[in-house]
């Protein structure tokens, strides 16, 4: 709902190695490493991701290591 989308946390990211069922390793600005699937949008329109890529990640408050890749920049 829409009320929940300001609790989401947007980062910058690389990614460091892609991985199976459209999941991605991405390294964070603080050089941790999140695990990212690709938002539906992106398969829809089947926008293919490669490790070096920069990405925007989506974290919700809940779980800071899954998030949501919603672009490639």
């Amino acid at each position: 709902s829409m009320k929940d989308t300001k609790k989401l946390r947007t980062i910058e990211g690389v990614v460091e190695e892609a991985l199976p069922n459209a999941m991605f390793r991405v390294k964070l600005p603080d050089n941790t490493l999140a695990l990212g699937h690709l938002a539906g949008k992106m398969r829809l329109y089947h926008i293919k991701i490669i490790p070096g890529d920069r990405v925007l990640i989506e974290f919700t408050p809940y779980d800071q290591m899954k998030g949501r890749i919603t672009r490639r920049l």
